[in-house]
């Protein structure tokens, strides 16, 4: 097992997960595709890095160190930081946050301290309160059948600059996540691609390897090895 992992949900409706993450080993893992961006706080070799971190819309390999350690606070989605919009953060274009004191961080010209496992919620009330966390008023509603009363530029535009994606491409990478877990529940290949709307095996498999970075067959693979 390369990591041990822990997460809890949040009290903010800013937050969709807190989470904490040790490895156990050097290695590297699949990263899929995800419509959500992170706050991310890593501790390795006695040197620690606070970064903000994107959405991404394509499966990645990533490297992991031994004995490091993650905690990482994940937005819901519509929640986003005013001076770093994630579209700005998009595909790895992470933000490291630059280290005030060993306990504290430089922020929009101002020094926070570091958040906790415990306190991840009251540091997002916080930036909240400065008003360098904000959510969309209208992106409850862009996400539902019946849009608001806008032209559809203004409904992309106030769509894209709180999630950094299309909502095509949300809608496509949710989609692909949803084949996976029917895969892994068992669910038969040709079955999950027609359940879901893909044109045919071929759609779906190019979804699934772009998004989760396997293919149908290596996903069902894997259940049955478990």
């Amino acid at each position: 097992m390369l990591f041990t992992s822990e997460v809890r949900s949040s009290d903010s409706s800013f937050v969709q997960a807190i989470w904490r993450t040790q490895s156990q080993g050097t290695g590297s893992f699949l990263s899929p595709a995800a419509i959500h961006w992170d706050m991310l706080l890593m501790r390795y070799r006695g040197k620690t890095t606070f970064t903000v971190q994107g959405p991404e819309t394509k499966a990645t390999r990533a490297s992991v160190p031994a004995d490091a350690e993650w905690l990482g606070i994940t937005f819901q989605l519509g929640t986003f930081m005013p001076d770093l919009l994630p579209i700005r953060l998009l595909d790895r274009h992470d933000v490291n946050l630059s280290e005030a004191t060993g306990k504290s961080f430089w922020l929009s010209g101002s020094t926070w301290e570091l958040p906790t496992y415990e306190n991840a919620d009251t540091f997002v009330y916080r930036l909240m309160r400065a008003g360098l966390l904000v959510r969309d008023p209208l992106f409850d509603l862009l996400m539902q059948v019946d849009q608001p009363n806008l032209s559809a530029r203004a409904l992309q535009y106030r769509f894209r600059q709180a999630t950094g994606l299309t909502h095509k491409t949300v809608q496509q990478i949710q989609r692909a996540q949803q084949a996976a877990t029917l895969l892994e529940q068992g669910y038969p290949i040709l079955d999950t691609a027609s359940q879901l709307g893909y044109f045919d095996q071929s759609h779906l498999t190019n979804s699934l390897r772009r998004y989760i970075g396997q293919t149908p067959a290596q996903i069902s693979r894997a259940q049955h090895m478990e």
